[in-house]
């Protein structure tokens, strides 16, 4: 089962700071709902994060390998995303484009493709577009504190 979702965030802060803060796994990790562990593989490239992830009254905990696979600093970066869960699976590509706007603000781009299988996937249909709209909003207020302050 597959679903995409994207979305613009503005952010005031410069996009240099941007950048650094959303390549790096430790302060990004702080900012995603779930995220329970966090193990960097290869410094600026590759981690795995365990994140618990609640689909209507199903809770699964996803251990997740992320590899940055496209960095373009400050303007583009593209990450892919395996997820193991008992009886399930995910792949995930993500991409943000940071503009830097003249008025000291970020236009964050983002687009996330995302493929769910197994036990959870129908479960998934029924309550992902909700969810996600929760978590990247919960995920943006986080990274704009982080940032704004």
């Amino acid at each position: 089962m597959g679903m995409e979702f994207d979305g613009t965030v503005h952010i005031k802060s410069g996009r240099e700071k941007v950048w650094a803060f959303l390549i790096d796994p430790e302060a990004v990790s702080k900012c995603v709902p779930g995220v329970n562990n966090l193990e960097v593989i290869v410094p600026d490239r590759k981690f795995r994060a365990t994140v618990v992830v609640g689909i209507g009254s199903v809770k699964s905990s996803f251990v997740m390998d992320v590899e940055f696979s496209e960095l373009d600093p400050p303007n583009r970066a593209k990450l892919k995303a395996h997820g193991k869960a008992p009886g399930s699976a995910t792949d995930v590509i993500s991409e943000m484009i940071l503009v830097e706007n003249p008025d000291g603000y970020t236009e964050l781009q983002w687009s996330t493709e995302v493929q769910i299988m197994g036990t959870i996937a129908s479960l998934a249909a029924r309550f992902a577009p909700s969810i996600t709209k929760k978590l990247s909003e919960e995920f943006f207020s986080c990274v704009r504190k982080k940032l704004e302050a």
